[in-house]
């Protein structure tokens, strides 16, 4: 019996895993939700499964190794293989349960500038496993969220990677912005998103403000208005992480929920390019179970 558990920002999920598939799951707070210490809240998450912990050991991910987190645990620079991330765990004591926590990873960026990433590389690793054609050659693997990641993989090491920060960019602009306090009728999503995919690319900026505008004086839905956000946004990521990593990659593999992972695939093709999707968490505990492996 094997517990596995990917630590991040806004939640906390364990798994007790029996050959190779989950029998049981826990959730709790993420680290930046956490009301006491985060060994004192994995310790609340985990009693449950205490004395089960104690024999076998915990394996996290994510942003347990965070400044703020459990144990921070240096990057893995770039290019890096599993062996490479495999020798960077850092393992502490958790009431006395052995807890063992992955490294991130950090990079020069496509356009050579400093990038880091963490819990998205266990993700990429356990997608090359699940899917071995992305361990073959060079795959590009782009992971949708707050920020989103692109991966070059070459030969199933990641050799380098850049983020954008679309989702969290999207967030203070519906939340935080004038550009959508101009209506409530909330439907025309779709319409908004194709409009926005249309325009990406051409002037960013200038376009975001259509979002308002058009709902003052061209009848158009808060809802559309999202949904032009949303396209602006993610087809400027395309465009812009196309430019910057030169040759066009034939196939992107996206990583996680598939509501979103439906949008970069629009963006996607729009692009031409063939587009898969892996789920996350599936390739979050392929990922940890790699790192459960004695090295060969």
């Amino acid at each position: 019996m094997t517990i596995l558990g990917d630590w991040g920002t806004t939640r906390l999920r364990l798994f007790r895993m029996a050959d190779g598939a989950i029998v049981d799951r826990l959730d709790g707070p993420g680290i930046g939700q956490l009301a006491g210490s985060p060994a004192e809240t994995l310790a609340a998450t985990l009693a449950p499964w205490r004395d089960a912990a104690r024999t076998s050991g915990v394996l996290l991910c994510g942003m347990a190794g965070s400044r703020n987190g459990l144990v921070e645990v240096p990057y893995a620079p770039c290019p890096a293989d599993v062996a490479l991330w495999r020798a960077s765990l850092s393992t502490i004591d958790v009431d006395g349960v052995a807890v063992s926590v992955a490294a991130g990873l950090s990079t020069a960026n496509f356009s050579g500038h400093a990038d880091v990433m963490r819990g998205e590389e266990t993700q990429i690793f356990g997608a090359a496993a699940l899917d071995p054609a992305l361990a073959e050659g060079r795959a590009m693997v782009v992971l949708p969220g707050t920020h989103s990641k692109w991966a070059e993989l070459i030969e199933g090491r990641v050799e380098r990677f850049h983020t954008f920060p679309t989702g969290e960019l999207f967030a203070l602009l519906r939340d935080h912005s004038t550009l959508t306090r101009a209506g409530t009728d909330s439907t025309g999503r779709e319409e908004g998103f194709a409009d926005g995919l249309a325009r990406a690319g051409t002037g960013l900026i200038a376009g975001l403000f259509e979002a308002r505008a058009a709902q003052l004086t061209a009848g158009k839905s808060l809802g559309w208005a999202l949904g032009l956000l949303s396209g602006l946004l993610i087809g400027g990521e395309f465009a812009e992480a196309l430019a910057l990593v030169g040759d066009k990659p034939g196939r992107v593999a996206l990583i996680g929920d598939p509501g979103l992972s439906a949008l970069y695939r629009q963006a996607g093709e729009k692009h031409g390019l063939t587009v898969t999707h892996l789920d996350g968490d599936a390739c979050a505990i392929a990922g940890l179970a790699l790192l459960d492996k004695e090295p060969v």
